[in-house]
Formats: structure tokens, C-alpha cells, sequence
């Protein structure tokens, strides 16, 4: 079932999330959703909040953007062995980051039609269970971490808006202020302020 997405301005965008059990209600159910919502919407990730649960859940598809890309953008924005994941992350924790970052441009399901340069870690070591509730422990470098890092941003509250510096975030205000009251159009069903 495709779900609406929370539009930027929604408080749960803002909350750090709660970890989940095993025997959460209907979880399956609630991750083929997510997946559903996500696809329906074009998005290469989806997190709960984004949907109105402040639970540690979040979902990544980066291998169709992998599946996408020329043979030699790939070089660039994937690491040597990685042809992309489609994978579910439950109470996730990031406990390593690489000192090497880089640059490149992001956008949100939950701010439609804005987008802007955000500094990551390349590479990335994660605790988190699958959608089998199997504890896993994994290093994912380039567009895939990215991608990771965006998404786990959102079960701590965290938007790639306030990774701005502040003068491009105000520059970005009036468009932001038109989100909050339901003002743009989006591609997929949203729930505004």
C-alpha cells in the first residue's frame, strides 16, 4: 500500500527515533509498504518518520541508481565491488566513518524539487538487523553509503538541511516556507502541515 509522505515542517521529521522488536506489529507488512511508497515516489530511500513512524526503519535501493549509470560515472560514484543494495535497515547504528568525504548533491521525498550539495563519509561500517530481523554488520562505500547515511539521518532527526551553511538555507527559505504550507505539487501523495 503506498503511504503519504511527510512533507517538510512535520515535527516527526525532527524526533530521534525508537528502536523496534522483532514482534512489531505488522512489520513485514509495514516494509513492503515502505518499498511500495518509495518506488511509487522514484526515491532511492524511505524512513519511517517519513511516513509518520518514529521508529528505526529505513529502506535503500541504490542499486538501481548503480543499474542507471554509465560504466564510467559508476567508477566514480561506486566503490570497486559494489553494484548497488536493495535492503531493509532495522534499529541501525553506524559505528565507524571513513576520514575521507565527499561532495554531491542530495534531495528528500520529504522536499520535493529542491536539492543541494552535502558533504558524507565515503565509507561507512553499520550494526543494524535485516528484514528477517538477522543482526548484520557491513562496510558500504560511495553513492551506496551516501544513501545509507541520508536515510539514518532521518531515524535521528536529522535532515540534509542542516548540514547548510546558513546563508544557502536562507537563500532556500521561501521555497521551504511553500512546502510547509502545501504549496508545490509533488509526483506522489504527501501530507503537509
Amino acid at each position: 500500500m503506498k503511504r503519504a509522505i511527510l512533507a517538510y515542517g512535520h515535527s516527526i521529521l525532527k524526533q530521534k527515533c525508537n528502536d523496534i522488536e522483532k514482534t512489531y506489529l505488522e512489520l513485514d507488512k509495514l516494509i513492503a509498504d515502505m518499498w511500495e511508497t518509495m518506488k511509487n515516489a522514484n526515491g532511492c530511500g524511505l524512513a519511517s518518520p517519513q511516513i509518520g513512524l518514529p521508529i528505526r526503519l529505513f529502506v535503500v535501493d541504490s542499486k538501481t541508481t548503480f543499474e542507471n549509470l554509465e560504466e564510467a560515472d559508476r567508477k566514480i560514484y561506486f566503490a570497486q565491488d559494489d553494484k548497488g543494495i536493495m535492503e531493509t535497515f532495522i534499529n541501525a547504528k553506524i559505528i565507524e566513518r571513513s576520514v575521507e568525504l565527499w561532495e554531491d548533491e542530495e534531495g528528500c521525498l520529504s522536499i520535493p524539487n529542491l536539492s543541494q550539495k552535502i558533504t558524507r563519509h565515503w565509507t561507512i561500517t553499520i550494526e543494524y538487523c535485516n528484514k528477517d530481523f538477522e543482526p548484520q554488520t557491513k562496510t558500504f562505500s560511495g553513492t551506496t553509503a551516501r544513501m545509507i547515511q541520508h536515510e539514518y539521518d532521518h531515524t535521528e532527526g536529522i535532515l540534509y538541511l542542516d548540514y547548510l551553511k546558513p546563508l544557502t538555507k536562507k537563500l532556500m527559505e521561501g521555497k521551504l516556507k511553500k512546502i510547509i504550507k502545501g504549496q508545490i505539487q509533488a509526483k506522489y501523495p504527501m501530507k503537509f502541515v
